[in-house]
């Protein structure tokens, strides 16, 4: 699984486990992002803008604490992310 992939997965799990199965719902949603399960992802198209529009399907929902959900699950993969990679919406 690539870097991007790995982050999604993340986010999806740290969101699945506040807001339930809508998570893999909203994932779902998201254009270059192909979810089967959390543990069946792929990327298709650009990491970065893929993994922005991950967070923002969720801030539709549930605003700026659904974007810090996003943040902190982020951070147990982003020492893998060159600093060009990683999405403006999870920077701290």
């Amino acid at each position: 699984m690539d870097i991007f992939a790995l982050a999604a997965q993340r986010i999806i799990k740290e969101q699945q486990a506040i807001i339930g199965p809508i998570a893999l719902m909203q994932a779902q949603k998201v254009q270059g992002l192909q979810v089967s399960t959390v543990d069946d992802i792929k990327i298709v198209g650009a990491g970065k803008d893929v993994l922005t529009n991950l967070v923002n399907q969720y801030a539709k929902l549930f605003g700026q604490t659904s974007i810090e959900v996003c943040r902190e699950a982020f951070q147990s993969v982003s020492d893998q992310f060159k600093p060009a990679d990683i999405p403006e919406i999870l920077k701290n």
